[in-house]
This record gives structure tokens, sequence and C-alpha cells, in this order.
């Protein structure tokens, strides 16, 4: 004699297999975090050049002891589906050795010396001759994995800092500065992914490189859209089945006469 399909049951199994799922998909999702992360020694100096740009790791602190007038640059990864804001602090002499107000930025170039452009951020700021300090940020468009050769996009790679000053007494040029300057990136996720990809990152040919991301170039092979596929797919098979095997439990069982 067939037996009915207990609801109580049918609700624990699918409860079981659903429970499964999420374990199973939510470390693919997890955002990926790169503060804390032993990265080495930090760089104590900055190049004066794009060719001599000293290579600085997502996530460090990099300083360096300048004159007023000086170009400093670092070189840090660009990574696809990553979205990178640079921030640079600069620690000006005393107001008692100045002789007016200066004007400083950051800019950020990609690994074919493209300038890119701020999305928000005070990338340049003017400070009055008793100011000591100044902070600049600039908060960069996400990288995409591949994009068409008329196109801006910037792509994964090496990506250049470059520090300055951009305006100051003629007097205050070569006073000395400290300079530090650090890069953090959000994951973007699948919401910007694309369909190709670089064969390889934009690098350049002569040293430094720039060093490699902690779990290597992705360049848009997998992100978490293939995931949230895949997900959706188990979930709406395993949604089918459940309803298939409700609609069958509240039926009557095939071959047995009506009950009294």
């Amino acid at each position: 004699m067939r037996m009915r399909n207990k609801p109580g049951a049918f609700a624990r199994r699918a409860g079981a297999a659903l429970a499964a799922l999420c374990l199973a998909l939510g470390p693919a999702v997890a955002a990926r975090a790169d503060d804390g992360d032993d990265k080495g020694a930090a760089p104590t100096e900055a190049g004066t050049s794009f060719r001599t740009a000293t290579a600085l790791d997502v996530g460090q602190r990099g300083t360096a002891h300048a004159s007023t007038g000086d170009y400093l640059y670092w070189v840090y990864p660009g990574d696809a589906g990553r979205s990178a804001t640079v921030r640079a602090d600069v620690k000006l002499p005393a107001a008692s050795a100045r002789h007016g107000a200066q004007t400083w930025q950051v800019d950020v170039y990609d690994g074919l010396r493209r300038r890119q452009a701020c999305r928000y951020g005070a990338q340049t700021r003017t400070v009055a001759a008793d100011t000591t300090a100044v902070r600049l940020s600039c908060t960069l468009r996400t990288v995409r994995a591949w994009a068409e050769p008329w196109a801006n996009d910037p792509l994964p790679g090496a990506y250049y800092v470059r520090l300055t000053v951009l305006d100051a007494p003629a007097q205050d040029m070569g006073l000395p500065v400290d300079a530090a300057v650090e890069v953090s990136t959000v994951d973007k996720g699948g919401a910007e992914a694309v369909g190709g990809k670089l064969a390889k990152p934009l690098l350049p040919a002569a040293a430094p490189q720039a060093p490699e991301p902690e779990d290597g170039w992705s360049s848009g092979r997998w992100n978490d859209r293939w995931w949230w596929t895949g997900g959706g797919a188990v979930l709406g098979a395993l949604c089918g089945i459940g309803g298939y095997v409700l609609t069958r439990g509240r039926g009557r069982p095939r071959g047995l006469p009506p009950q009294v």
C-alpha cells in the first residue's frame, strides 16, 4: 500500500537542500578584503619618473621624504572588476618657513600612461601658508577585463600614482616635505563584468614591475555573475521538484479507491 508524502517531511528535505546550496554559494560570493593582509615591508621612498616608480601593493602605505617641487611616483596592480581609491597625505614645512599658499595634486595613469579621471574625491587642493598638511584622494572607475580598441576604459595592469605640487612660491621650492600614499580597492562583482578579457595585463616592459595581485590576475574569467547564474538554475530546479512533489502529495494516490 502506497503512503502519502507528508508535507513536513518534504519541507525538511527542501530546507536541507536549500541550506546546502547557501553553504556552497556563500564563500563564492563573499567579498575579498584587502586590509589586514600581510603585504611585506612598505616602501619608504618614491620614484621620480614612470620608469623609476616604486612598486606598491594594494593596502600598503608607501612613504617618502622629498623636496617641494619633486615629482613622486608609485606603481600598483589594478585588477579586473575592482575600483581603486588613492589617498595621499603631505606634511608641509612649518608656516614660519613658507612664503604663501601651495597647490598639490595626485594623478593616476594606466599601463598605457593614459591619465585616468577621478569619479570623485579631492584630487587637487590649495592650502594656505599657515597649513602644515594636505590630504588628497581619487576614486577611479572600475577596471574592465576587456574593452574595444577605441575605448578609454581602464584595463588590468600597472597603475601609476604621481604626486606633486602644482603651484607654490619660488622661495618655497626645495623645502623638505614628507609624503604618504595608500591604495585600497573594492570588488564591484558581476555587475561590472564583460564578456572578453585581455591576453595579458598591461605591465611595463622595463622595471619596475607592478606587484601581482594576491590571488593572481583574474582578467575577468570568473566572477560572481557565474555563481549567481548557476545558483539560480539549481534553485529553480529545486523549486520545480518541490512544487511537483507537493502537488502529488496533496492529490489522491493513483490506483487506490476513494477513502470513505
